[in-house]
């Protein structure tokens, strides 16, 4: 299958790409010429009728399947870097537990260890830990009385890298930072309960889509990305659970700085068959059949699906606003759940991994999720092994006439309502159960569906155009603070 992504400069192909979701680079440094440069970038995108990884976007749009997204929708930037050799990443992992964080900085080549990477960590500009170490090295440093990055305190140590040559002259600088956080399982005697830094926590979140009515994927500014995570958080919730899309970096930025857990879900992959004459709806396809006897055994798809959830999980690691990698959602493509639940806690140990979100699942990963929509909300099973959550739950529609994406078409939620008050009286009789699964039956965690309206989707908190604020943020803050009593 040929790579869908070409990149030309001055008609010399820079490079391939195969994947939506995933950070990819080329070095444009050969190629370059005198005055204007002509840049070409072709795109194949096959939407929902291939089984690549993309989400909610379906060509025919409807109900819970959104319009179909095309064109360049993550940043774009470019970076002069040394000629010898420069910084590519760094991967940063804390330990509360022993108060130190370890530090890898990887270079874009190899190089012989006279070449020192220097790494200082700073709390707001005075340094309070440093080290060096060369290439792909591990770096040990201890942390005196650590900050904890927490919800009710997000603090952040920032971290600058200094690479430095054979002969002492500096090649690259960088900085970045990092949350003294960890996220596990504890158990309160009668089942296992998430906890964040070594304390049970409740995590209460909101469904985020993602999506905005001009731009679809891509927000119209920083602000109003920024606007929705700082709404939520005003709202009382301590948590969003970003839906099968993978957001720019400066999501997860607002939401460390902010203090906002983030359960990061993967993008399902599932092509839909064009309805038949005479057939209602059209069929939708795994790209790996649920029951195949060997499970690894993968197709190609299969194949790039995992590529691109490892570099979801490689690209996001720093995040201490991330807490738990969600690779499947409702049986959309699912296939070999236990496999891929194992292989993502392989890959990152220090998240939690929720092997599947609803619907088809499995006796594996860390949390039992259940999705419930109904007015009386259902009580998921309580186990000895796993944390029991609702991953989905609530859905309240209120249409507001003036502010719908298109009037013409159906608009809906899973209970719907044409009032405010009758808004707000659903919304209490739900949450009231969830707060009494907390105190009483060892629930973990819920998410309510959702921040905002999405397209013919009217349950959100706030109106798809961002206008409106369906109840009252001093009201929800109060509500949800039950929540963490």
């Amino acid at each position: 299958m040929k790579p869908p992504l070409y990149v030309w400069l001055n008609g010399c192909l820079l490079g391939t790409h195969k994947g939506a979701y995933d950070r990819f680079s080329f070095d444009i440094t050969p190629y370059l010429k005198k005055g204007t440069q002509n840049l070409v970038v072709s795109v194949t995108d096959p939407s929902s009728t291939g089984p690549q990884a993309c989400g909610k976007q379906r060509l025919h749009q409807s109900g819970i399947w959104y319009t179909p997204v095309s064109g360049i929708w993550q940043t774009v930037w470019l970076e002069a870097v040394s000629a010898e050799a420069y910084l590519q990443e760094v991967k940063i992992t804390p330990c509360i537990d022993k108060n130190e964080v370890s530090i890898i900085p990887l270079l874009d080549r190899p190089l012989p260890k006279e070449y020192k990477i220097k790494a200082l960590i700073k709390d707001e500009g005075k340094v309070v830990a440093e080290g060096q170490i060369a290439n792909d090295k591990e770096l040990l440093l201890s942390l005196e009385n650590p900050k904890l990055w927490s919800p009710s305190s997000p603090f952040l140590y920032d971290v600058e890298l200094v690479l430095s040559n054979k002969a002492g002259k500096e090649l690259d600088r960088v900085q970045s930072y990092f949350g003294m956080r960890k996220i596990s399982l504890g158990s309160n005697g009668t089942n296992q309960v998430i906890e964040l830094n070594n304390e049970f926590l409740f995590h209460y979140g909101t469904l985020d889509q993602g999506w905005w009515p001009d731009g679809l994927h891509t927000p119209p500014c920083d602000e109003a990305l920024l606007y929705d995570i700082e709404k939520t958080k005003k709202m009382g919730f301590n948590m969003i659970r970003k839906h099968i899309k993978v957001e720019p970096d400066r999501f997860y930025y607002h939401c460390d700085k902010l203090g906002l857990m983030v359960w990061q879900d993967m993008p399902s992959g599932m092509a839909v068959i064009p309805k038949a004459e005479g057939k209602k709806r059209g069929q939708h396809v795994q790209h790996v059949k649920k029951n195949t006897q060997d499970l690894y055994k993968r197709g190609e798809t299969a194949a790039q699906f995992e590529l691109e959830l490892r570099r979801m999980v490689d690209g996001h690691y720093n995040a201490p606003s991330i807490v738990m990698w969600v690779p499947m959602n409702e049986g959309w493509g699912q296939y070999a759940t236990c496999r891929i639940a194992s292989a993502v806690k392989e890959l990152d140990p220090t998240r939690l991994v929720n092997a599947v979100s609803g619907w088809d699942l499995r006796p594996c990963g860390e949390v039992y999720d259940i999705h419930t929509y109904q007015t009386e909300v259902k009580i998921p099973a309580i186990s000895l092994e796993r944390a029991s959550v609702i991953g989905e739950y609530g859905g309240i529609g209120y249409p507001i006439k003036e502010h719908l994406w298109n009037s013409e078409m159906k608009n809906w939620g899973y209970q719907t309502y044409h009032s405010e008050e009758k808004l707000i009286e659903a919304y209490k009789h739900k949450l009231a159960q969830i707060v009494e699964m907390k105190k009483n039956k060892g629930l973990s965690a819920a998410v309510y569906t959702q921040t905002t309206d999405v397209e013919g989707e009217v349950n959100g908190l706030i109106t798809y155009d961002r206008e409106v604020i369906k109840i009252p943020v001093e009201v929800l803050y109060e509500l949800h603070q039950e929540l963490y009593k």
